[in-house]
């Protein structure tokens, strides 16, 4: 039955789903519910309810909704001629692994919306009604799962497929603060007694910037501003036109780029000879050159902010053991007209802690003449680990598999929060297939999982059906 699940993955990768732009992809989702002659609903930010009657004899038991986000984080390798908005991504399989050829693979969340998809346009498997609920924009503002009507979903049991672990049950999920920040800028004439490069650096493997996060990656947001310092200290005349790094928002950033320029001088820049910056850049002569560059004083401003503002772990959690409790991610770096865009993503487990970080860090913004935008602001969640509809998951795994899974509380952002506000009374418990570096182009998922966690699905929700 998988086959069906990777059937339905492939078609999926056709259409390009990248976060705030769904439409095509709801499109997709509204035309599978028609062609299998099921109701169907969306509502003003692109989410998708599709229903399903329960199969004979289990009509009147209570309702399932699986739960899945549309959109995935879009990245490529350097050099990659990849257009998100329109490219398709190219899947394969290696070692039991599947991966995306020089891409993300958007397994997350993907493959648990196929899984969910399978279940719908299935005519052989038991299952009591269901309603697949499908949200929009999960990885960069939840603006689906926060603007949704509370009587969108009617259903009060929720399988949610966004887990990526396959021997866990997801019991709680950090709280999310983004925030968009503007710097502004001042620009003056390029001069021509200058020559100008591109000076490029990869950091590491970027990866999630909440599971990812306490791997001690560098940031290439940080690395490329440091780099600059440094250089601006070996060279005080040299000049900055632009400043790029970062893919997405909810990535550790891997790449970063500046466009510089250097005096003429029959004795060379002192940092065009030198090889000894950490970060180990690669300088690349441009044959056209910017027409402005960037005040200096609005690049010290923006050096300054970022240098202030934190990265990676805060603080470890002191009730679960190994895992993160608080922790700042600085997404991108975009050098526009007039101002520098940067963005940063807070998360805790403590709503207050949570606020509390990310408005010192907008104090951080505003000190160097900065503003800051709040884009999400979502509550941690967590679900009682006792309850019935818990222990009827843990059994089933058991069952199936043999194993207990572990209940688990993850650094990531999960809609719950949302959903437990919205839908009063809703039970929810994420379960998913093993998901490896999602977010960045090692992304990648065990097939072996896909399998079992198909097999746990399709036994509970069997057993849902007879309650």
């Amino acid at each position: 039955m998988t086959e069906s699940v990777f059937r339905l993955f492939h078609e999926l990768n056709q259409v390009p789903r990248p976060s705030w732009h769904e439409e095509r992809v709801a499109d997709w989702l509204c035309q599978f519910a028609e062609k299998h002659q099921l109701k169907y609903k969306r509502d003003a930010h692109n989410c998708v309810l599709i229903s399903k009657p329960g199969t004979p004899g289990s009509s009147n038991a209570p309702i399932t909704v699986l739960h899945a986000h549309m959109d995935m984080v879009c990245v490529a390798e350097e050099g990659k001629a990849f257009d998100p908005l329109n490219d398709p991504i190219e899947a394969y399989i290696e070692n039991g692994w599947m991966k995306a050829r020089g891409t993300s693979l958007g397994a997350d969340n993907g493959m648990g919306l196929c899984m969910a998809l399978a279940v719908m346009e299935s005519t052989t498997l038991e299952h009591g009604p269901l309603e697949l609920f499908v949200t929009t924009n999960e990885e960069d503002g939840m603006t689906g799962a926060a603007n949704v009507s509370p009587d969108f979903v009617t259903g009060r049991r929720m399988i949610d497929l966004d887990s990526e672990d396959y021997d866990t049950i997801t019991t709680g999920a950090a709280g999310a603060y983004l925030q968009n920040h503007s710097l502004p800028l001042q620009r003056i004439q390029a001069s021509e007694a200058m020559d100008y490069y591109k000076v490029s650096i990869v950091s590491g493997p970027g990866g999630h910037s909440g599971v990812d996060i306490n791997k001690g990656r560098k940031s290439a947001v940080k690395e490329i501003c440091l780099l600059l310092e440094q250089m601006l200290a070996d060279d005080p005349s040299m000049a900055v036109a632009s400043i790029t790094a970062g893919e997405a928002n909810a990535s550790i950033p891997s790449r970063a780029s500046a466009v510089i320029g250097v005096r003429h001088s029959e004795n060379p820049s002192p940092i065009l000879g030198k090889r000894s910056y950490p970060q180990e850049p690669k300088f690349q002569a441009l044959t056209e050159n910017p027409e402005t560059i960037i005040l200096p004083s609005s690049v010290k401003a923006l050096l300054n902010a970022v240098g202030a503002i934190p990265y990676g772990v805060i603080k470890m959690s002191e009730r679960m053991e190994g895992t993160v409790e608080t922790s700042n991610n600085i997404g991108v770096i975009r050098t526009e007209s007039d101002h520098f865009h940067v963005t940063t993503h807070t998360r805790s487990f403590i709503d207050e802690t949570m606020i509390q970080t990310g408005r010192a860090i907008a104090g951080i913004i505003s000190e160097n003449g900065g503003s800051s935008e709040v884009v999400m602001s979502t509550p941690a969640w967590q679900e009682p680990t006792d309850s019935p509809f818990m222990q009827l998951v843990e059994q089933t795994f058991v069952d199936v598999l043999g194993f207990r899974p572990r209940k688990v509380e993850m650094h990531f952002v999960m809609e719950m929060g949302y959903f437990v506000e919205r839908f009063p009374g809703i039970q929810i418990i994420p379960i998913g297939p093993r998901i490896l570096e999602p977010h960045s182009t090692s992304e990648r998922i065990e097939i072996s999982t896909i399998e079992n966690i198909w097999k746990v699905l399709v036994e509970l929700l069997s057993r849902l059906a007879a309650e």
